[in-house]
């Protein structure tokens, strides 16, 4: 029953709404992804993305750390295998074009959750498609909030940490010989470290660990890359014609390439699941189109760079045979990179998967512990519960098989999705007039857009989230990350 519920959500209904709906916001948005690539590093360059209130607020930088932290984990490497390994080279195109498309509906998800966040007691913001649900669409919408709230605690909160955990301990007890057990006990206790700080300790560890685990991958791709330079054109071509069934050695045809492009590619980045809005909402920002700017960017390090790192690493090597299933997955990643560097390729995979496992795993618990703000305010007893519980689960995960938690969690993560863009659509209006805000505030030239909740004209938003006037101070102020509020 769970593989043919999630066979008709991920590869029938849901392939059809995300891609379709993605068409419709890139249009209708006048490609927002592309008119703003060049602001997205613009933002990133300037002091505005690591300026955080004085009150300890996070920058637009450690939120986009920490959604970049879920975005990119297992399925960057063994997902995109797979892909290639079902899907044949011309799956690799499929996900560059969600890629693309995906941009565009993180920024009006990411856009809509920073608009509609609301100010908490300690100094934070709490946001996400719940909030936006409920104070965007009205009091009767608020059962949907709720149900959303519950998919997505059990989807990320429990089923996906668990997930993690196995893959990352599996990884590591073929790599090293560690006894999973062992593996079990110290991603327990390391997660139970971080999460014990909050949203804020997690997003500092993000700060350090993203980074440096994304460049490292990336660097090894490059050196993939110069070592095979002069494959490069052909391997490009390869991709290109496979995608459209012009390649007669690949096996999948035309069908596969697309389903398992757009299938891996949509699980990788997550566009449209609301996964991400959630953390987009935490970060203190002018304008809210200033973190989906931003956002969008992360979809784009996610699926066009980190996604393209593996494929490139796979098809540049000499195990993978276009129509063979002797290596697949994982697997095939860790040998086609042994082909290249050496042995210590295999490794080098098992560390990646273990720092992508890792930090989805504490983004995981953030989006559990969101929504369980949501469904019980700032209950302490029932966060410590659940942090208790994430901390066992992580434990008790690296040690089971959890074949059916997963299966499980994919169809309430393809009903997150329905929820998620049913909103989206219904509130399409006040996210577009928040792009066409930013248009022309910035069309006038009068420097970084900031928001007006006044001026906005639809109803839900919480002032106190906007009351800060930091914003509104000399750029040289904004920059040295300087804050007066009201």
């Amino acid at each position: 029953m769970l593989d043919f519920l999630n066979d008709l959500l991920w590869s029938k209904v849901l392939i059809v709404v995300l891609i379709g709906l993605g068409l419709w916001f890139t249009f209708a948005s006048r490609f927002v992804q592309l008119r703003y690539f060049g602001r997205m590093f613009r933002i990133l360059g300037s002091g505005q993305a690591f300026a955080s209130g004085s009150d300890g607020h996070l920058s637009s930088f450690q939120a986009l750390m920490l959604s970049v932290a879920g975005r990119v984990g297992g399925g960057n490497i063994a997902g995109v295998a797979v892909a290639i390994t079902l899907g044949g080279p011309g799956a690799v195109f499929w996900m560059w074009v969600v890629g693309l498309i995906g941009m565009a509906t993180s920024f009006f998800e990411c856009t809509l959750a920073q608009a509609y966040k609301r100010a908490e007691p300690d100094g934070t913001y709490r946001g996400g498609p719940a909030y936006y649900i409920a104070h965007g669409l009205g009091e009767r919408w608020k059962w949907l909030a709720g149900l959303y709230s519950v998919l997505l605690l059990v989807t990320f909160g429990f089923g996906f940490n668990g997930v993690q955990s196995y893959a990352v301990a599996t990884s590591l007890n073929d790599a090293f010989g560690v006894p999973v057990m062992a593996i079990g006990l110290g991603i327990a206790v390391l997660v139970g470290i971080i999460i014990a700080g909050g949203v804020r300790r997690i997003a500092r560890i993000a700060d350090v660990l993203v980074p440096v685990m994304a460049l490292g991958y990336i660097a090894m791709a490059l050196v993939v890359l110069v070592l095979n330079i002069d494959a490069l054109p052909a391997t490009l071509m390869l991709i290109v014609k496979s995608a459209f069934g012009l390649e007669p050695a690949v096996g999948g045809g035309i069908g596969a390439a697309i389903v398992m492009g757009v299938r891996r590619g949509l699980f990788s980045n997550e566009a449209g699941l609301g996964s991400a809005p959630n953390v987009a909402a935490v970060a203190e920002v002018p304008h809210p189109a200033s973190q989906g700017v931003v956002q969008a960017f992360s979809v784009f390090i996610d699926t066009l760079i980190v996604c393209s790192c593996t494929a490139f690493i796979i098809l540049l090597g000499d195990v993978y045979r276009p129509g063979a299933e002797e290596v697949g997955g994982i697997a095939l990643a860790q040998a086609s990179l042994a082909g290249h560097i050496g042995e210590g390729g295999r490794v080098f995979v098992s560390i990646a998967m273990m720092l992508f496992g890792f930090t989805t795993m504490i983004y995981n618990y953030y989006l559990g512990e969101n929504s369980l703000a949501w469904l019980g305010g700032q209950n302490r007893p029932l966060i410590i519960v659940y942090r208790i519980a994430v901390i066992g689960l992580c434990g008790w995960g690296a040690t089971s098989d959890l074949g059916t938690i997963f299966a499980f969690a994919d169809v309430t993560m393809g009903l997150l999705a329905l929820v998620n863009l049913f909103a989206l659509v219904m509130l399409f209006k006040p996210a577009l007039k928040l792009m066409q805000d930013y248009d022309s505030q910035l069309a006038k030239n009068a420097g970084e857009p900031v928001f007006d909740p006044e001026r906005f004209g639809y109803a839900g938003i919480d002032r106190k989230a906007w009351s800060g006037t930091a914003w509104r101070e000399e750029p040289e102020a904004v920059a040295a990350g300087g804050s007066a509020r009201a």
